[in-house]
């Protein structure tokens, strides 16, 4: 039998006692919106943005307000509907284990909201500014899944390949696809290249990039999910989990927000 790891990583690069600390789930969301403003100052120099430094500090903002908003609302309402009914004050609830129990369709939904808020509230294009942000989104979601696989948490289905990883934390002593990197790799990794490829093809869009990273993020979610232990046990209806089924939703609704924003307006704009 072969001598698979035993997943025994700490979630606190800094533990100050009784579950409180400096924890790698945190930092990651700390390093995304870093990347975030950064990688926007970066894109300003390539003339794919106009923002100034201000700008870009006030949609940071409503990105991270969108991000966590959109992200709790998405666990409690997707995934814990039941416990969110029963005690709606668990929304808000962010000292239950700070910033776990977030869902990533939701935060998607939420930064996307915050990025059109922002911009009719400064009377620019929301479109492009969420283009900007979909070559810059797969950072903050390569972070956060390496931060699931530090954590423990969101394992994979159990599995024989050699590589595979025992997690004391799914009650069983089975080796398991850690399926975590995969999505880090998949979801994080090829899912930027690809973004990063189309806005260098599209430098003057206004949704299209949007649009495209939705069908993209859905169908490798798709995929990558056969190898995921489905949440909380999470019944299969017709072969899928719940989250293929929420990616399945966002396919659909990326391939409407690309045939809408590929209109001739819409691809003919100046960089914002």
């Amino acid at each position: 039998m072969l001598g698979y790891y035993t997943h025994d990583l700490s979630p606190f690069l800094i533990e100050f006692g009784r579950g409180w600390g400096i924890r790698y789930y945190g930092l990651a969301y700390v390093a995304g919106f870093l990347a975030w403003y950064y990688g926007l100052r970066w894109f300003r120099a390539k003339g794919w943005s106009a923002l100034s430094d201000s700008q870009i500090s006030e949609l940071l903002l409503y990105t991270v307000a969108g991000v966590l908003v959109g992200g709790r609302l998405g666990y409690c309402l997707l995934y814990d509907w039941a416990e969110t009914m029963r005690n709606p004050i668990s929304v808000v609830a962010f000292w239950n284990g700070g910033l776990r129990g977030m869902a990533s369709h939701g935060g998607i939904a939420g930064a996307l909201v915050g990025f059109l808020l922002w911009s009719r509230k400064n009377k620019l294009d929301g479109w492009a500014v969420a283009d900007n942000a979909a070559v810059l989104a797969p950072v903050g979601i390569f972070l956060g899944r390496i931060a699931n696989f530090i954590n423990g948490e969101l394992w994979g289905r159990p599995a024989q390949v050699p590589w595979a990883v025992i997690f004391p934390e799914s009650g069983t002593h089975m080796p398991r696809h850690p399926s975590q990197l995969y999505e880090a790799l998949g979801e994080g990794l090829v899912l930027g290249l690809a973004m990063f490829w189309l806005r260098s093809k599209n430098p003057r869009s206004s949704g299209r990039v949007t649009g495209a990273f939705f069908v993209a993020y859905g169908v490798i979610r798709i995929a990558l999910e056969f190898f995921r232990e489905p949440d909380f046990g999470d019944p299969l209806l017709a072969g899928l989990s719940r989250g293929q089924w929420f990616s399945l939703g966002l396919v659909v609704v990326g391939g409407f927000i690309f045939w809408w924003r590929s209109g001739a307006g819409a691809l003919r704009r100046k960089a914002v």
